[in-house]
């Protein structure tokens, strides 16, 4: 140990002497580089095998590339944003950069006279040879032509045929929350629920499919004034409910016999308050009623779920966050966010002009108030990420207004958290107007589903199919057909916009339908 402390000292003494000055600190300096190197290269290690567990976004990739080169290029610009499209003649290559006009206008400030074409041609000496890009051209007033290497496309695609569709490389895995779904107790669902449902699936599915973390929430409305008038009918009706299960086959009926009753008879309604009042208490016998009302509901829910392959819905209607309000008005009377008008306590948000009713003037909370304390909630409890709601489009400006504040109050940052609003058209008759029956109510899910599948069996045994399976094959693949077009004919139309619903046209074995889909992958297996 001493002799080791000993040679020790005499190196310093050596690298210490004024002929050897800095010898030290080049020794130090080469170490640290070594070091940086080998972390380098075990990053290099780290990519090349998730490579070949991904699939390469060419998008992603390109951008990076000229991401590099416009930072080595013109290292004085620190805020660029690199824009990489696909082109739109052959003769244009595959891809274009069109960053240098951009970057044009920024250089001129500073002094570079440069014109975009020259800016584009000092970008393309700087990329780094890599396996994606063949050759890279300049066109027009400085759009760079991108020519995507045969070989490598021939790589992708070998690895898509031995290994399947892979996921590409994610930066951050990332906690999202979606609210989907989202029917009211007592009432049917319909086919706005179904495009909510259907979206809010296919989202989170291929988000799963990236390596993000999902938690899909039903914000089911289950709370309200409403219940006070149901649960007066059920006593009316079922007065010993609490012993005996109430044989409600149709909750929907039972609903507009207690909305006529609400509006027609005042005693009753007076009662429909009381009963509100009292279950907002926390009354045994009214949470009794609230709860069954609630479970009629919910199996009737759990039904469609089945049929539509809607998995790992967790509930968390309007009653999960009465126990929150009060804790959302104080935090924001804390912060002297809250203005008084006529009674009620309204929230401005730093945009728009309407603002959030927090109180109403009886006391009462609002959906404005639940919704607050939703997105508190899952950002600070359940630590999401990022949240998407997938709600009508209708309710834009309200989710809008809900953000915004949310934001203003702290409840989630805008710069590390993401809330955003995933609307969505109407479901249009082939009148081209609001999907209604023929006797003017909104279409029920339910019917909407049993008739794809009469549609499809029939269809079937147009074509002989039941002569070629068995009783359980035919269920199963008229089930396959039916729901499956009905997706397909959704997801396949613009997002936000309206669609008409045929189902003629989504049974069509030609076209964009998902019959032709089907008919596709059934000939290549």
């Amino acid at each position: 140990m001493e002799r080791a402390e000993n040679l020790e000292n005499s190196l310093d003494a050596i690298l210490n002497k004024e002929q050897l000055a800095g010898v030290g600190n080049l020794v130090e300096d080469r170490n640290k580089l070594h070091y940086q190197a080998d972390i380098l290269l075990e990053a290099i290690d780290e990519r090349k095998a998730s490579e070949e567990s991904h699939q390469v976004s060419i998008i992603q990739s390109l951008s990076a590339i000229f991401d590099y080169s416009v930072k080595k290029t013109f290292p004085a610009i620190t805020d660029h944003k690199i824009s990489i499209t696909q082109s739109s003649k052959e003769a244009f290559g595959d891809y274009q950069c069109n960053s240098a006009i951009a970057l044009n206008k920024t250089l001129k400030s500073m002094g570079d006279q440069r014109n975009p074409r020259q800016v584009a041609e000092a970008i393309i000496t700087n990329v780094v040879p890599n396996k994606i890009i063949q050759k890279l051209d300049v066109a027009g007033a400085g759009f760079i032509n991108i020519f995507i290497n045969p070989e490598f496309l021939k790589g992708e695609i070998r690895k898509i045929l031995t290994k399947g569709v892979l996921p590409p490389i994610i930066s951050r895995k990332q906690r999202v929350i979606i609210d989907m779904s989202s029917p009211n107790i007592a009432k049917e669902m319909h086919v706005g629920h179904l495009r909510s449902t259907i979206i809010g699936d296919s989202i989170s599915k291929l988000l799963i499919f990236l390596g993000h973390e999902v938690i899909k929430i039903n914000h089911i409305g289950d709370w309200g004034t409403q219940f006070g008038m149901l649960i007066a009918h059920l006593q009316d009706v079922y007065p010993d409910f609490e012993k005996t299960s109430p044989p409600i086959g149709d909750l929907q009926k039972f609903y507009k016999e207690a909305k006529k009753r609400f509006d027609d008879d005042v005693d009753f309604k007076k009662r429909a308050h009381s009963a509100v009042v009292s279950l907002q208490n926390g009354e045994h016998l009214h949470t009794t009623a609230w709860k069954l009302i609630c479970d009629i509901s919910r199996k009737e829910f759990q039904k469609i779920y089945d049929r539509l392959d809607i998995e790992d819905l967790i509930e968390k209607g309007e009653s999960f966050y009465q126990s929150r309000m009060q804790s959302i008005v104080d935090d924001l009377k804390k912060q002297q966010m809250l203005v008084e008008d006529e009674g009620r306590l309204l929230m401005w948000p730093t945009k728009g002009e309407v603002p959030l009713t927090i109180v109403k003037s009886d006391g009462g909370f609002t959906y404005d108030t639940s919704d607050m304390a939703a997105i508190k909630y899952r950002v600070q409890e359940q630590g999401g990420d990022r949240l998407i709601y997938v709600v009508d489009s209708g309710q834009s400006l309200h989710l809008s207004s809900v953000f915004d504040a949310a934001a203003k109050a702290g409840f989630y940052n805008p710069l590390s958290q993401r809330a955003e609003h995933v609307g969505f058209g109407l479901v249009l008759g082939e009148d081209k107007k609001k999907f209604k029956t023929r006797s003017g109510e909104t279409v029920r899910l339910v019917d909407l589903l049993d008739e794809g599948l009469e549609r499809a069996t029939k269809r079937l045994q147009e074509k002989g199919r039941e002569n070629d399976l068995d009783e359980s094959e035919l269920q199963q693949i008229r089930k396959s057909v039916a729901y499956g077009c009905i997706k397909y004919a959704d997801l396949s139309h613009n997002r936000i916009g309206d669609y008409v619903f045929s189902f003629d046209k989504m049974l069509d074995d030609k076209g964009n339908t998902a019959v032709y889909l089907l008919y596709a992958y059934t000939r290549i297996w």
